[in-house]
């Protein structure tokens, strides 16, 4: 079995990231480094920090990341693009221009001999109201119909304006710490799940950028995977063992 790749929250095209150019060629590296051994790549969500498709214009940029995907897709290599909370509004353009397959919803899935429940992670039991709304409204029929009646010109600077002051005020208070066993949300929603499912071995979440690899019994894991603006890292998984790695340009060998 060759190995299978997961990632998460790159957040590309970020106006709070310094250096955007140079995080998305590193992205771009580490995906042409597994181009030749993977058998599969899955990006947990927040790939992009904001992407919204009108029916005939996508959003500027991302030339380098979307041709190597679809490099990937042309060697055959299945890549699974999960919308997160920043690039919900994915609707058939990378389907159909890069050969991805993408997910609105978690998945469960067989992968060798092991079940994972994978997922970006938002909406999974946090608690807080007002990102509760925002989700309910951003996944709202009616609301992306109206916002796709604005001219991209003014509905993309909206957006990418509205994601830089979300990643601020993040980066001004910090990303909240791990929360523990018994508060964090992820876990949480992880434990609950695994009791009306106990065949579920590994659940792999992305949404808050943390690294966290952690056992719920004998035979489940969960892993949060960080991001890929910060920390770079990934999880593989070889048909027998996941484990969680840092991408470093020159020493990593995925």
């Amino acid at each position: 079995m060759k190995p299978i790749y997961f990632l998460s929250d790159a957040h590309l095209g970020s106006r709070a990231v310094q250096h955007s150019r140079t995080q998305e060629r590193r992205l771009v590296r580490f995906l042409d480094s597994i181009k030749d051994k993977a058998g599969a790549v899955y990006m947990l969500g927040d790939m992009f920090d904001f992407w919204f498709e009108y029916k005939l214009v996508v959003p500027k940029g991302y030339t380098r990341f979307l041709g190597k995907v679809s490099e990937l897709t042309d060697l055959g290599v299945e890549v699974h693009f999960f919308t997160g909370n920043h690039d919900i509004w994915a609707f058939d353009y990378l389907e159909k221009e890069c050969g991805v397959i993408v997910h609105r919803e978690p998945l469960t899935l067989e992968l060798g001999d092991k079940v994972f429940f994978l997922a970006h992670g938002d909406g999974l039991g946090d608690p807080d109201p007002k990102f509760k709304f925002l989700r309910w409204l951003f996944h709202n029929r009616v609301a992306q119909l109206f916002f796709a009646a604005v001219h991209p010109r003014w509905g993309v600077e909206l957006g990418l304006t509205w994601a830089k002051h979300s990643r601020l005020d993040h980066e001004a208070t910090g990303v909240m710490p791990y929360q523990g066993e018994n508060q964090e949300f992820l876990v949480l929603f992880a434990k609950k799940y695994l009791k009306t499912h106990p065949g579920v071995n590994y659940f792999l979440f992305g949404h808050r950028h943390i690294e966290l690899d952690l056992m719920l019994s004998r035979t489940a894991r969960v892993m949060i995977l960080g991001d890929w603006i910060s920390q770079f890292t990934f999880a593989v998984f070889d048909g027998e063992q996941l484990w969680m790695e840092n991408y470093i340009e020159g020493e990593t060998q995925p």
